[in-house]
């Protein structure tokens, strides 16, 4: 089972940026956890979140040819909770980009309000250094990964013709 942690994808300039949404519910079982009494988002998943929405925006930048997974954590940083209710925003942005990997910066917001720093490094696993071979299929970007980029680029090719 794969966990999807956004929602939908705001903004997407390939190769650049993108702007992804997660609405909080308490109906997250993972809140029911953590911790009882006052639930909040594990900062792992916030993590796991900018992981999805800057590696989709990195393998999109390569057409999804590579398989991107990723290979560091450089900094993360939270300055507040997040909690069942609240809407988030994470916004990410290519730093560089190699044929071996990526780096990226992020950060997540609640309206105005600063949630997160967060920036990461990809590797593109085809074309790792060590020679170690991998399966031919994509593993990373399955049909329910591709699907978020999918329903973006419709709706904008939707929202472009009126």
């Amino acid at each position: 089972m794969r966990w999807i942690w956004i929602d939908k994808f705001l903004e997407f300039e390939s190769g650049k940026r993108a702007v992804s949404l997660k609405n909080v519910s308490l109906a997250e079982e993972h809140l029911h956890d953590h911790f009882p009494g006052f639930p909040i988002m594990p900062e792992c998943l916030m993590i796991e979140a900018m992981a999805q929405t800057a590696g989709i925006l990195v393998g999109e930048a390569r057409k999804f040819q590579e398989k991107v997974v990723l290979a560091k954590i450089k900094n993360a940083v939270f300055h507040h909770f997040v909690r069942p209710g609240d809407t988030l925003t994470l916004h990410a942005e290519i730093e560089s980009i190699a044929p071996e990997a990526a780096s990226t910066t992020g950060v997540i917001k609640r309206g105005d309000t600063l949630i997160a720093q967060i920036n990461l490094m990809f590797s593109h696993v085809d074309k790792n250094l060590a020679g170690k071979k991998f399966p031919e299929e994509n593993f990373v970007f399955t049909d329910m990964f591709n699907s978020l980029l999918t329903g973006f680029v419709e709706t904008q090719t939707t929202e472009g013709a009126n």
